[in-house]
């Protein structure tokens, strides 16, 4: 009986013993995993953990990339659509108002308020183009005669024989003129795709902008929580100046091509000028694409030096210099009061060479965005400028040097 009780004390002590180590090596291991997450040190990760991080990984890298080539054909006007939608919210809001709180009527309507008129400028300059296009095609024997005889006008051109190299220039210009009606009805069906994408991601940022924004900022980690902070401001403040800027200088480089227009009788004013408004948007092409041709017509057709000289003068000083590479990024810098004119005039100007249309806001968006990095690495003081004031504060959103 006695030796019974000793074998079960012994047992006993055994298993206490085992338990204790157990709970010993849990203590342990938890503690390496609180050491690894604090320390971050590759070398305590296990062989199932670091297998897991790669796998991971892997999989993340392929479907972004997959997704990313879904998308590359309607990737700007998604962003175009983000752009419209966060910017359209307070009218959005004013209708919503109006309509006792319901979003979708209110969503609708605030697009097709946008929408129609955009719409509808570019039918009606399809239509006058078209027609040009059609009045080249039948006067192209007219067209060539006339331009021969302002060429043989020039002292260097008097007794040169221009006429068959005029002839064909003017029956290529036709053909190509002719051949604008039917690329654009084939285009129509990218169009279609990409105007889809426009305005349902529009329509979902106004009505759900709310959410999506929590849903974001929930998936940022709180040890990030100043670097997304500095990210949100810089995007916020590049993003308003890339576009007030853009809009407003492309607004006034189009009235002042559309006054010349008018002022000198030039015949198709209204459909040239909204064509300078659009072109100035893409790379390498602006506002010049109209008014060097327009200032060639003046001299071929209307026999004015003088009104050629003036439109040459007026575009390429004016629109072209002043406004495009100086106005636009400094009024562009002062709204943004993140970065100053030369960092935004670099953004602007490589960001369309580099990513066309969509760099006009992903070249001053990059360069925000290296900013607040660099911000928050490197721990400078920072500031920021009070919108309804000229005061400057201590913030993490300090103008670039």
């Amino acid at each position: 009986m006695a030796s019974e009780t000793v074998r079960q004390q012994v047992e006993q002590t055994a298993e206490d013993r085992r338990a204790e180590e157990r709970r010993a090596e849990q203590q342990r291991a938890d503690r390496r995993q609180t050491d690894r997450r604090a320390a971050h040190r590759v070398v305590d990760l296990t062989l199932p953990e670091l297998r897991r991080i790669m796998i991971t990984s892997m999989l993340s890298v392929i479907v972004l990339t997959l997704f990313l080539w879904m998308v590359r054909t309607v990737i700007i006007a998604a962003i175009l659509g983000i752009v419209i939608g966060v910017y359209l919210r307070p009218l959005f809001f004013w209708f919503q108002r109006r309509f006792g709180g319901r979003r979708a009527p209110a969503g609708i309507l605030t697009l097709l308020i946008v929408i129609v008129p955009v719409f509808g400028v570019l039918a009606y300059s399809y239509i006058e183009l078209a027609d040009v296009a059609a009045y080249v095609d039948r006067n192209q024997e007219q067209i060539a005669r006339q331009i021969d005889l302002s060429l043989h006008r020039l002292p260097f051109l008097r007794d040169a024989n221009t006429a068959d190299a005029v002839r064909r220039a003017v029956n290529e210009a036709s053909a190509y003129g002719v051949r604008i009606p039917v690329a654009i009805r084939k285009a129509v069906a990218g169009f279609t795709v990409a105007a889809a994408i426009f305005l349902f991601t529009a329509f979902y940022l106004m009505i759900d902008g709310e959410r999506i924004a929590a849903y974001i900022r929930g998936k940022i980690p709180p040890r990030y929580a100043e670097l997304a902070a500095a990210l949100e401001r810089n995007v916020q403040g590049v993003l308003y100046g890339a576009i007030y800027s853009t809009l407003l200088t492309q607004t006034l480089k189009t009235i002042l091509i559309l006054v010349m227009l008018v002022a000198f009788r030039v015949p198709l004013a209204p459909v040239l000028a909204i064509l300078s408004f659009v072109i100035g948007f893409f790379p390498i092409v602006g506002s010049w694409a109209v008014y060097v041709p327009v200032a060639g017509w003046l001299i071929v057709f209307r026999d004015s030096a003088g009104a050629a000289l003036t439109v040459l003068i007026i575009g390429f000083f004016v629109n072209t210099l002043f406004i495009s590479n100086y106005l636009r990024p400094k009024l562009a810098a002062q709204k943004s009061r993140v970065l100053n004119f030369y960092w935004m005039f670099v953004g602007l100007v490589t960001g369309v060479y580099t990513f066309g249309i969509a760099g006009i806001l992903l070249g001053p968006i990059l360069i925000g965005l290296l900013k607040a990095v660099v911000d928050t690495v490197t721990m400078s003081g920072w500031r920021v400028v009070d919108p309804e004031g000229d005061e400057e504060a201590a913030d993490p959103s300090a103008v670039m040097p």
